[in-house]
């Protein structure tokens, strides 16, 4: 976009032109999100929550192990209705879990799995850290938006001048852009049968990281 603008100091009059850029960079994400959820049913409260203390027990052992956070643990114990007939009740524990070292994700998984839970979704795919990439991303962003302003101050004959503003730009700060590689509870194997995790190729997939800028620029004579 170009604009002419007068201006009373040392710059005198002049024209501008305003650019946006895109910066893009990828990385491969090191670490990984898990949501699960476990249930058990019984005809009180009580009797449920306590057959789910019983199977998430060995749920909470492999928890502990190195490599491995917690980042939410939730419990909801309610009655079931059949209308407006009281049917049971059920109890349910929801985890957030995070791998923060990919080496143990297939083993955190196939225990999750052969724990029976009710619900299981990921992984999400994470970077521990997207300073460097952010960094890298926004030299990106500021030379693509100086070579699209040195491109239409070629078309009109003139010369690029120093930069006057520098906007930050709207948009996601880092996106997953590849197909995640999740799986749910019940994928491979047999009844009874330890999943197999390497046969659901669960890699670490990239993350791309994008900043957008806008920048305004005089345009020299």
């Amino acid at each position: 976009m170009l604009s002419g603008t007068t201006r009373t100091g040392w710059l005198g009059c002049m024209a501008e032109v305003v650019t946006k850029g895109v910066g893009k960079v990828e990385r491969t994400a090191d670490r990984a999100q898990v949501d699960v959820t476990f249930e058990a049913e019984s005809s009180t409260r009580n009797e449920a929550a306590g057959a789910l203390a019983e199977r998430v027990g060995r749920v909470e052992e492999l928890l502990r192990r190195d490599g491995v956070e917690v980042r939410v643990r939730s419990l909801s114990v309610h009655d079931n209705w059949l209308g407006d007939r009281r049917a049971g009740a059920r109890a349910q524990q929801r985890y957030v879990v995070r791998a923060t070292d990919l080496a143990v994700l297939d083993e955190l998984l196939s225990g999750l799995v052969a724990a029976e839970p009710a619900w299981l979704n990921g992984p999400t795919w994470e970077l521990s850290s997207d300073a460097d990439a952010v960094t890298e991303a926004q030299q990106a962003a500021v030379a693509d938006a100086r070579r699209r302003a040195e491109g239409y101050a070629a078309a009109l004959g003139a010369r690029l001048g120093p930069l006057l503003r520098l906007a930050d730009g709207d948009g996601e700060v880092w996106a997953a852009e590849t197909a995640r590689a999740t799986m749910a509870y019940g994928a491979g194997g047999a009844p009874g049968e330890p999943v197999r995790m390497e046969q659901l190729n669960l890699e670490a997939q990239q993350i791309v990281v994008t900043v957008r800028c806008s920048a305004t620029w005089t345009l020299l004579d």
